[in-house]
């Protein structure tokens, strides 16, 4: 790598020594691929440290468009646009938003060291394979559900053949929950199927079906990987456990901390640290874990901020992207929890390219609430369009009074 700024492998134990000038020729740049609600935040933050961010994205004026100096419109699952992008910017860090990317790219990008990949381009590969990365966690000895794989019908129905019910069938490759059903008897399969399997063209999409646990409840941990300033090395920090809700297969809510037992703490802590030292590299990883009584087992991982962490916008002192972009650069992490706080989010109900919002000022008026509208423009059912954030004395009350400032607005799709 020409700039000795930089460390050329993002496991390495040096910070970024040097920050460039946005907009000038020694420009600091992070290239996001992909720019939903989540980049947009991760944009603000590094802009927060003076880095330019470019963001690519399949359609224009994505939300991370919308706060970002540079923006492309690309298919980040095409390797050859990824690669001409990245030879067009010259990025010192390139960071994957999403599931789905051309990972072959960002391998190639790895092994010429002309870029930081964030985490690594391993990671993001198993991320992208939910079938590589149950068998990564077995291979690390992670409690784990009992699971199938399937790419036909047939084999889906062998699936709970071998399981049994209830189960949980999923793709392979998704996130905050989307098109993840319940399945409860024979007479469930072939409708779970057909709305769980949407196979891309020329690609033969997995779905993953688990043998459903009777925990007690959901939690995702957030393991911040980055430099430790007292000692030099790597090390792990943790968040304090989010607790979410899904309803229809979509994030509904979040709160931190999610309260645990002692021992599941640490149960929790341990398997985050194992997954997340696995896949190495700096950065934040949310690690999804179901709870029952003491133990935990582990559910997936993604190597960037989650869907569940928007909540530590309003609780923690610094948010799960202020700790991401830190994390990347190799900065001092500092995961305090400030106050008990919750999200609830804004979904769309039907299809529209013109959107709206209202009762704005009505949620503000509930005590200690935030709201982050997406800016997204266009809309349809189940699509997250915002969240509400609150804080108050108790996680109960944060919940809330979230829900109360979320049901005074409205998405309004003509």
């Amino acid at each position: 790598m020409s700039d000795p700024a930089l460390t050329p492998a993002s496991d390495g134990p040096n910070p970024t020594r040097r920050i460039g000038t946005p907009l000038s020729g020694n420009a600091t740049k992070v290239l996001l691929l992909g720019s939903g609600e989540l980049g947009k935040e991760l944009a603000i933050s590094f802009h927060s440290l003076g880095l330019e961010v470019h963001a690519v994205d399949r359609y224009a004026d994505a939300p991370a468009h919308q706060v970002t100096q540079f923006r492309y419109v690309a298919d980040i699952t095409d390797a050859e646009q990824v690669r001409s992008l990245i030879r067009r910017i010259r990025p010192h860090f390139v960071i994957p938003e999403i599931e789905t990317v051309a990972w072959e790219v960002l391998e190639e990008i790895e092994a010429e060291e002309s870029a930081v990949v964030v985490p690594n381009a391993r990671a993001c590969r198993l991320n992208g394979d939910r079938e590589d990365m149950r068998t990564t966690a077995r291979q690390l000895g992670l409690p784990t559900t009992a699971y199938a794989f399937a790419t036909t019908l047939e084999e889906f129905r062998a699936a709970f053949d071998e399981l049994g019910y209830p189960c949980v069938a999923k793709p392979a490759v998704s996130s905050s929950g989307r098109r993840h059903v319940i399945v409860e008897s024979a007479d469930d399969v072939e409708a779970a199927w057909s709305r769980v399997y949407l196979p891309r063209a020329g690609v033969d999409e997995a779905v993953a079906v688990e043998r459903f646990v009777d925990f007690d409840f959901e939690v995702t941990i957030l393991a911040v990987r980055s430099i430790d300033p007292e000692t030099g090395e790597l090390a792990t920090w943790f968040s304090e456990p989010i607790g979410s809700r899904h309803s229809g297969g979509v994030l509904a809510e979040s709160w931190q901390p999610s309260y645990l037992s002692e021992a599941a703490s640490d149960n929790a802590r341990s398997v985050a640290a194992r997954i997340s030292n696995a896949l190495g590299g700096r950065g934040v990883y949310g690690v999804d874990l179901f709870v029952s009584g003491d133990e935990v087992y582990f559910s997936s991982v993604s190597p960037r901020p989650h869907g569940a962490g928007m909540v530590t916008l309003a609780s923690q002192r610094f948010s799960q992207f202020d700790l991401h972009a830190r994390a990347i650069l190799g900065m001092p992490i500092d995961v305090t929890l400030t106050s008990p706080g919750a999200m609830a989010t804004l979904t769309g109900d039907k299809e529209s390219r013109e959107v709206s919002f209202t009762g704005l000022a009505e949620a503000l008026a509930v005590p200690e609430t935030q709201v982050r509208l997406f800016g997204k423009p266009t809309t349809y059912p189940g699509r997250q369009m915002g969240v509400v954030l609150t804080t108050a004395e108790t996680v109960d009350q944060a919940r809330e009074n979230a829900a109360r400032a979320a049901g005074l607005m409205a998405v309004d799709a003509r």
